[in-house]
């Protein structure tokens, strides 16, 4: 860096906006007024009165109590979370050179920050006191709730190690907190590098959208006139499904699939070695046997097997079912002349076909009619029909980005609830996915705070003033994100560590992938998703034929994710030892479970962000299926109520599991409001795997 952390730190404070009170709507940070030159100062005096703030605490004389300690804590390091915020958000949706260097100083120093405090002896000794008494203590059940949370944290962070052990924790730690940023990094400098020019005759078999949707990219990156394919997945699935020029599909396919396993400044094979080797020594250094086993105490799943149980149990009919769409996907081939066996970069393609074959159906009939702006609309409206809230968009709030948009939520009183940011189009200076962050989480421990949350999505931008058009798989994963929004906005706990989404990884999808349930409800549809140009309604003949399509080629989505499931589980679980080539790791495991050759893992490990750039996910990518067997379940209560908006059961809904946050045991929040634990089986029924699919 061109600066220390110390030196920036004495330069440009007094004029820092990141130091400075915000004087803006709702006290929303002032994106245009802060700089990349901004960060290391704030940072610097974020992690300075954080530290003193801790060290009150621990040198506090009195008695520990609950205030004097839980409390404190949570109210410690405002400043952190608010610079932190602002800076996450930007590397992630919005990064440019500069940032992307800071990023890697700011990880190292971010994990030579919390490690001190996470293993601070003295510190966790007045936690530990509280909580082998906790139960002679006047506590709430959300007071209750923290406490163990608060306890186990530290635990789990080593605060009860020697002091060796936590010493080479602390190193570990600081050490994938680094190449967990270079991982990410890496990733993005592959998918930035990449793209494909599409002349006249590239552009066979693809609709107009996803061409307009080409020439957007193409004038993102100055290529004026052009038209271009980027590694975005929104880009990348419809032209393999779409492009009727195998040679091209072949190579998009390798290009996407390859990404962070080039062999080039860009590959990430060392780096996930070097990570799995250090998940385990810190596991170890805890008392467990591999990080998996680590991983999983601190989940609904509670262990390895539990997630092998449930995993294995999808995949033997989701295997069954790809392996006969296969052979039909064959034979479509052979049909139309093709003398090739199929590959993986055939089957979204003639999966398509097949499909407007079976169910007289395919994508592009219905992607005139969800128009990104309408299934905004939509999403809202499902919210207003739950929950009470209402959208208003507000032009005066601070973006990132000009395409940022930004709604004022209201509840049904119309008091202010939160703001929710909207940022939906891919750029190079976006990585790729769709994710939920927030800029300020809702709490009420000094005042009402609300909360800032935001959505950020990648689908591809119309040209020419034209609108976006979404895929059935874009609209679904608009609701998805919406869905985990919904957990931030609806937040209504005392305390900052408990809120919103602040809950087990493996309940955290539970609101998002029950929300995608209404994306897909006829009288949702019937009222939303209009033709873009005529303004007409979907015809209920294509609406039907939509529905009955929703589970065609479940097989195949169902083994590119548990595959993926079931890899990270084998990485974590394995000793890190015997894994010393990746890519045989993989070809390994995929033969062991017999994973069909012409379908490829949702996301091959050097570009497994989700469980590589951070540890959120790792050994923790089930969670989306673990969730699913709640959410298929979960849903049915408005079936069974008969109306899918039925106040009584939403009412539960909220109460229960969008604006509890991580205040109650999940399990206990999933049976209040469910009556019961949830139905396993419900999970196939929706994916149309409990039994075979009438052709």
């Amino acid at each position: 860096m061109p600066e220390t952390l110390q030196t920036a730190a004495t330069s440009q404070a007094q004029e820092n906006p990141l130091l400075k009170p915000w004087l803006t709507p709702l006290e929303t940070p002032p994106f245009s007024e802060i700089a990349p030159e901004h960060f290391l100062p704030a940072f610097e005096r974020a992690f300075a009165d954080h530290s003193a703030e801790v060290a009150a605490i621990e040198h506090d004389p009195a008695t520990p109590d609950f205030a004097n300690t839980i409390t404190a804590l949570e109210r410690a390091g405002k400043l952190l979370s608010k610079v932190s915020a602002v800076f996450y958000d930007l590397v992630s949706a919005h990064s440019n050179p500069a940032l992307l260097e800071i990023d890697k100083e700011v990880s190292l120093r971010m994990a030579r920050h919390w490690n001190p405090i996470m293993m601070n002896a003295v510190l966790f000794g007045r936690i530990a006191l509280l909580h082998e008494n906790r139960a002679t203590l006047p506590l709430t059940g959300e007071e209750r709730r923290l406490l163990e949370r608060t306890y186990t944290r530290f635990h789990r962070s080593g605060a009860g190690l020697d002091e060796a052990a936590k010493a080479r924790m602390a190193e570990i730690n600081e050490r994938l907190a680094h190449i967990g940023t270079t991982f990410s990094h890496h990733l993005l400098g592959d998918e930035q590098a990449w793209f494909m020019e599409l002349g006249e005759a590239d552009r066979e078999g693809l609709p107009d959208s996803f061409v307009a949707a080409a020439k957007a990219a193409a004038h993102e990156r100055g290529m004026e006139g052009k038209a271009i394919m980027t590694l975005s997945r929104s880009f990348v699935e419809p032209f393999l499904k779409t492009s009727s020029r195998r040679d091209l599909r072949e190579k998009v396919y390798r290009a996407f699939v390859a990404r962070g396993d080039n062999g080039n400044d860009n590959d990430n094979n060392a780096t996930i070695l070097e990570i799995l080797a250090l998940r385990e020594e810190s596991a170890e250094l805890l008392g467990f046997a591999n990080f998996a086993a680590y991983r999983l105490e601190d989940s609904m799943a509670k262990t390895p097997q539990a997630v092998r149980s449930l995993l294995e149990r999808v995949w033997k009919p989701a295997r069954a079912r790809a392996m006969a769409d296969r052979d039909a996907l064959q034979a479509l081939a052979a049909e139309e002349g093709g003398n090739f066996a199929l590959a993986p970069w055939d089957w979204r393609y003639y999966a398509e076909k097949l499909r407007q074959r079976r169910a007289n159906f395919d994508d592009a009939a219905i992607k005139p009619y969800l128009a990104l702006d309408h299934m905004i609309e939509a999403a809202f409206d499902c919210a207003s029909r739950l929950f009470g809230l209402s959208f208003a968009e507000r032009k005066d709030i601070p973006v990132w980005h000009p395409d940022v948009r930004v709604w004022e939520v209201k509840d049904a009183a119309g008091r202010h609830k939160a703001l929710f940011y909207g940022d939906y189009f891919a750029r190079p200076s976006k990585r790729s996915g769709a994710w939920m962050t927030s800029l300020r989480d809702q709490q009420k421990l000094d005042g009402d705070v609300s909360p800032l949350v935001i959505n950020v999505c990648n689908f591809s931008k119309g040209a020419d003033g034209e609108p976006s058009l979404l895929s059935p798989d874009d609209a679904r994963t608009l609701f998805h994100e919406f869905g985990h929004g919904l957990h931030g906005m609806l937040s209504d706990v005392t305390y900052p560590s408990l809120s919103g989404t602040s809950v087990f990884t493996d309940f955290v999808e539970l609101p998002s992938q029950l929300y995608e349930h209404w994306q897909e409800q006829p009288q949702v549809l019937q009222q939303f998703a209009r033709h873009y140009q005529t303004g007409e309604p979907l015809p209920d003949d294509l609406l039907k034929r939509f529905l009955a399509a929703r589970k065609f080629n479940q097989g195949f989505a169902t083994v590119e994710f548990v595959s993926s499931a079931l890899i990270d589980l084998e990485f974590h679980s394995q000793p890190a030892a015997a894994i010393t080539d990746v890519r045989a790791f993989e070809r390994a495991e995929m033969e062991k479970i017999g994973m069909p050759a012409e379908i490829s893992l949702r996301h091959r490990p050097q570009q497994f962000g989700h469980i590589f750039s951070g540890d959120h996910y790792a050994a923790g990518y089930y969670s989306y299926m673990w969730s699913e067997v709640m959410d298929a379940d979960a849903f049915g209560a408005f079936e069974e109520a008969g109306n899918i908006f039925d106040p009584a059961v939403a009412k539960r809904l909220h109460d229960d599991i969008y604006s509890s946050g991580g205040s109650r045991d999940p399990e206990d929040a999933y049976v209040a409001f469910r009556g019961r634990e949830p139905e396993p089986d419900a999970l196939l029924r929706r994916r149309g795997l409990l039994e075979p699919e009438a052709a």
